[in-house]
């Protein structure tokens, strides 16, 4: 436990600023001390998407004992916080989302005065206010009892028929932006980094896992009841979206000798032949740009029902089965959870406003291990998919939307951290600094970059700060030729982007504007084609074809039946903007068994396009697909069906 802290050095520790401060946990579970994350003070820093005043009260620590009931949908038992106060603080406040909170109390067991205020923003939650008692300020600890609500939206509780095995139940969840406060009363922004450490118990016939290190076996602690113990610590500063779980019929296999998978029986051997190069990624990318500091890189396969391509939970990376295609063609998606070990997870950006220096950073950091492994073509194929699909974005946006990759902290609406230009201008911003800084100086940079704000939350501002003390001080001319600040707050692409076109693309090309001149689709022969390569093809296509074309198309390439996602999700798009009514059956099954939101979105938005007919349409099929779907997936269809 804490002592009392003299007000300077609690001062300094509230900031970041002092060395250490030492986590409580449980006592057979201790974390070692670990390095307090600073917090960020500047107006650009400031999250607008959290309750918290980290300035004057601060969490450092979380420890969790839950129960997860299947029957009532629920976690309940405990959050252990330690918290950093100023010396003449009142109250810590928190973020919480729909928790019942049963007692607040003191590292003794006396009552704490607590709020919870109603919620006063759909997307906010409430705002958790505890009184810090003397005894608090005394031992930094404070015990929440609670609840979660059966429909927490960090949560998605799949029955036995969404499971690959048919037999078990299955839990998950999903943190990222700001839905950890549904089942974790803390500070839930990602400039508040928190080390953790949890214990739950769960049904004896399965298994937990977490995004940490695990401390009592792959198979747990046998309880009386029956049920199952896991325990899991995380002695590092994470940003709160990054505490993750997953219970299930899970089983493991190694890949490597700090690397597995976590899946389904079903999927295990797929999965592994899928991810077998995961161990040369890990390599390839700490050769970039330094030391992998996580220890373990394992990866946890889920149902298909998981909204996103992937989720870059420490030590424990989350990903869609839509990714194993049989012919390593998605595995691009590894190499970019694994890229955010260092842009993401090591450095954080302070708010969601700032989330490109996550999402761009990691795209170009992903297409430099993928060329490691793969060489320079493969990685041209991804760069230049991301410029079409950059681009595109921009063309599609209104003008209201068409800012730059930063909001510099105003951002209030939609998803946090939710745009596609984070990712593509984002890496497209670092390609040309490595083409105008050449890549042996911005590799020099970025290892260092990495390494000096290591287990630290960014702004765009400290980055291009960064950049221009250490690279490019006493340089205005080469400063100049940057356009830094167009780039960071401008809309557009400035004039100087780099675009790299790929040869295996261009062939692509070439059998596309045949097809488009009248050509057969006989002709077109994908046989042994990539996904990127199927996407260039289908993307590429008019967006108005006769019915007589597209039947062509359907019957010769199979595209309704096509066992890859991406296929089938590109070539509904393109049969829903024609009305191409025998591809609606496959459609229809489609929308009802992906539940990753890249896939499944463009299929709503199309049919809602279809002024005449679709919108009745999409809205009947997600009234019989929505309660497969994540509850954040659900909430970004629905927010597209009613517009």
């Amino acid at each position: 436990m804490r002592k009392l802290l003299a007000p300077a050095l609690m001062s300094a520790l509230l900031l970041g600023t002092a060395p250490l401060a030492i986590a409580p946990a449980l006592a057979d579970t201790a974390a070692p001390a670990a390095p307090v994350a600073p917090i960020l003070t500047t107006p650009e820093a400031r999250d607008v998407w959290t309750h918290a005043d980290p300035e004057t009260a601060r969490v450092t620590h979380v420890s969790l004992d839950l129960d997860v009931d299947f029957a009532s949908h629920t976690l309940a038992g405990s959050a252990t916080l330690s918290v950093l106060a100023k010396p003449d603080a009142k109250a810590i406040v928190l973020d919480a989302d729909d928790l019942a909170i049963t007692s607040v109390t003191d590292a003794s067991g006396a009552a704490l005065a607590y709020t919870l205020a109603p919620k006063d923003n759909a997307e906010l939650g409430s705002a958790l206010t505890v009184t810090l008692s003397e005894a608090v300020k005394k031992t930094g600890t404070i015990r929440i009892a609670y609840r979660t609500a059966p429909a927490a939206s960090a949560l998605q509780w799949l029955p036995p028929a969404m499971t690959f095995g048919k037999t078990r139940p299955y839990l998950y969840s999903q943190g990222q932006a700001i839905h950890n406060r549904s089942w974790i009363p803390t500070q839930d922004s990602p400039g508040i980094r928190q080390t953790w450490d949890a214990t739950l118990r769960v049904p004896g016939d399965l298994v937990a896992v977490m995004s940490a290190e695990k401390l009592s076996g792959a198979k747990g602690e046998k309880l009386p009841d029956g049920r199952r113990a896991f325990r899991f610590r995380m002695d590092k500063p994470v940003p709160p979206y990054l505490i993750a779980f997953a219970v299930g019929d899970l089983k493991f296999k190694a890949l490597g000798p700090r690397s597995g998978v976590w899946t389904e029986a079903a999927m295990l051997d797929k999965a592994a032949s899928e991810f077998a190069d995961v161990e040369k990624m890990i390599t390839a990318a700490s050769n970039l740009y330094g030391p992998y500091r996580w220890g373990r890189y394992d990866m946890l396969v889920l149902p298909p029902a998981f909204p996103y391509g992937g989720m870059e939970n420490p030590m424990l990376t989350f990903l869609t089965p839509t990714i194993i295609t049989g012919d390593r063609s998605n595995t691009d998606v590894v190499a970019h959870e694994l890229a955010h070990s260092w842009s993401g997870n090591l450095v954080t950006n302070a708010t969601w406003s700032d989330s490109w220096l996550n999402e761009g950073f990691t795209t170009y950091f992903e297409n430099r291990i993928m060329e490691s492994l793969y060489g320079k073509e493969r990685a041209a194929v991804e760069a230049d998919l991301e410029w079409d699909n950059m681009t595109r974005d921009i063309a599609d946006m209104s003008d209201a939307m068409k800012t730059g990759m930063t909001a510099a902290g105003t951002r209030l609406h939609g998803n946090p951290g939710d745009g596609a230009l984070d990712y593509t201008k984002g890496s497209n911003f670092l390609r040309m600094l490595e083409n105008r800084l050449g890549r042996a100086t911005f590799d020099a940079y970025l290892t260092s970059y990495f390494d000096r704000h290591a287990f630290q939350p960014q702004t765009t501002a400290g980055f291009l700060a960064d950049l221009r003390e250490h690279v490019l001080k006493g340089k205005p001319a080469l400063e100049l030729s940057l356009q830094l600040d167009r780039w960071a707050y401008g809309a557009g692409i400035p004039d100087n982007a780099v675009h790299v076109k790929s040869a295996t693309l261009a062939r692509v090309d070439d059998k596309l504007a045949a097809f488009t001149a009248g050509g057969p689709a006989s002709a077109v022969q994908p046989q042994g084609w990539s996904t990127q390569e199927w996407l260039r093809f289908l993307n590429g296509l008019p967006r108005t074809m006769e019915r007589a074309r597209l039947a062509e198309l359907d019957q010769t390439l199979h595209l309704s039946t096509s066992e890859n996602a991406y296929v089938q999700s590109a070539w509904f798009e393109l049969a829903i903007a024609n009305h191409y009514e025998p591809a609606f059956p496959a459609m229809r099954d489609y929308v009802g068994r992906i539940g990753r939101g890249l896939l499944v979105y463009p299929v709503y938005k199309g049919l809602m396009q279809q002024a005449e007919w679709g919108p009745p349409l999409a809205r009947e099929l997600f009234d019989a697909a929505k309660p497969t779907y994540h509850p954040e997936t659900a909430a970004g269809i629905a927010r597209i069906v009613s517009e």
